[in-house]
């Protein structure tokens, strides 16, 4: 059984290639969007199954070379696991633990708990905004590069 997929890892250098296509250019600033799958989106009968997925996401890429792309061109985003690890503990890692501990300590003080419940989603609130306030300094953390398919 063979299954495609276009996502390409790299082992030695722990890079993650994804194709695209240039959608907009402005600047420095490159929109390529990419085609994110489901492992089993590649299937004979997936038509006929409920279980697989695709979405189109538009990439935000800064490259010098911004002028080298034209818009519609194929291009291959590349990206770093350790990044995607990275980004998976921000967005789930953290808030589960922010809303477990909020959960455990509010139940533990007021015993109620619906008031836990609130508690932990308000507990939320700080971290989001903590991220949206750094969201410059993560934008340099998180960033990715393209290069073009010789076609």
């Amino acid at each position: 059984m063979h299954i495609f997929c276009n996502v390409e890892f790299a082992k030695m250098a722990d890079i993650i290639k994804h194709r695209g296509i240039v959608e907009n250019i402005n600047g420095s600033h490159i929109q390529v969007r990419i085609v994110q799958t489901s492992a089993c989106s590649a299937c004979s009968i997936k038509g006929h199954c409920n279980a697989s997925e695709s979405k189109d996401k538009l990439i935000d890429v800064y490259d010098n070379h911004a002028a080298d792309y034209h818009k519609g061109q194929n291009v291959m985003v590349n990206g770093t696991t350790s990044m995607g690890m990275q980004a998976v503990i921000l967005a789930f890692g953290v808030p589960f633990l922010v809303l477990f501990i909020a959960l455990y300590a509010t139940i533990q003080i007021t015993g109620n708990e619906l008031t836990a419940a609130v508690a932990g989603l308000l507990a939320l609130v700080p971290y989001y905004l903590i991220i949206y306030m750094c969201r410059k300094k993560l934008s340099r953390k998180f960033f990715f590069t393209i290069e073009p398919i010789n076609n």
